[in-house]
């Protein structure tokens, strides 16, 4: 089996490496042959574009920066749909658009060739040391043909749904990740400058509740099943904690756009009589917003993911 793999920049260029690690003959392009050195030097053949690159191989890896580079790639002069042979295969490992991998998958469907998404998270280091996680959407026998070479490059890899699918979870990880990231500044300042050291500050919290669990975890004990009663902890309690929060806020001066925001959430919940229900009930409104059913996941399958710890 010839690999492919176009896009050796900081995500994948470390791919790239443990595809080669992994046994598998390596073709690569890049903008430049200066990118793909350290590949050449182990053994991978240049290839002097997409198209013939895709001559070449059996399944081509993409990790480009943004929608209109894989359009460009794929379907631009000298692009990997003018070299594919029927029966190949490309994954995209970039974090795309939804409408461009299902425009895509289709177009390249019409010339017999699979287009999944599969797109990556753990950050340049991941890529370099392996692990990865993949979220991977398309056909699944396509995925289970080519598992091996994910293996190759990645500790999680996992098929997740139709096409589409792994680039809806990686932004709604991205997207969490974000707003994450930005509460946890806001709120982290605040206790600074309420007057806690930094380093002490940050030894604190990370024993709490929160802090002893993965993000996502989260999700699993009510959100996913729909229970809300009886609570873990009461939305009534969870709201006076954050009033508080966004006092001392305004005492210290320190805008705390994102924790108000959680205050209002909150603060909807209560007025719907929800006060003594578990403090994560808030979520119920946003799937109403939505206009999509309560979500409700069996226990015993999240069980089976949770005891799996991802594999």
């Amino acid at each position: 089996m010839k690999v492919g793999f176009i896009g050796l920049g900081m995500m994948g260029a470390g791919m790239a490496s443990n595809i080669q690690k992994g046994g598998f003959q390596l073709v690569v392009h890049d903008l430049t042959r200066q990118s793909a050195s350290r590949h050449l030097n182990d053994g991978a053949i240049w290839a002097e574009s997409p198209k013939a690159l895709a001559e070449q191989c059996d399944i081509v890896f993409t990790s480009l920066p943004t929608p209109a580079d894989v359009r460009a790639v794929g379907q631009g002069k000298d692009g990997l749909i003018e070299g594919f042979r029927k029966g190949a295969a490309w994954l995209d490992l970039s974090t795309n658009a939804v409408d461009v991998v299902r425009e895509l998958a289709a177009i390249f469907a019409e010339k017999g060739v699979d287009f999944l998404d599969a797109p990556v998270s753990g950050g340049p280091a991941g890529a370099n040391s392996g692990k990865l996680a993949v979220w991977v959407g398309g056909d699944k026998a396509v995925y289970d043909k080519y598992k091996a070479v994910l293996d190759a490059f990645s500790d999680q890899n996992r098929y997740i749904g139709p096409i589409g699918a792994g680039t809806i979870a990686k932004l709604v990880h991205n997207s969490a990740s974000a707003a994450v990231n930005v509460v946890l500044s806001e709120v982290f300042t605040m206790g600074v400058k309420a007057g806690v050291e930094p380093l002490q500050l940050f030894e604190a919290i990370r024993q709490g509740a929160a802090g002893r669990v993965r993000l996502f975890d989260r999700l699993q004990k009510q959100f996913l099943t729909g229970v809300y009663d009886p609570p873990d902890f009461a939305l009534r309690l969870l709201h006076k904690d954050v009033s508080l929060a966004v006092q001392l806020g305004r005492e210290v001066s320190v805008p705390m756009r994102l924790t108000n925001l959680a205050h209002q959430e909150l603060t909807e919940a209560l007025n719907r009589g929800w006060g003594g229900r578990d403090s994560r009930v808030g979520a119920l409104l946003q799937q109403e917003r939505a206009g999509i059913p309560p979500i409700q996941v069996a226990p015993d399958k999240i069980k089976a993911v949770m005891d799996g710890d991802g594999k």
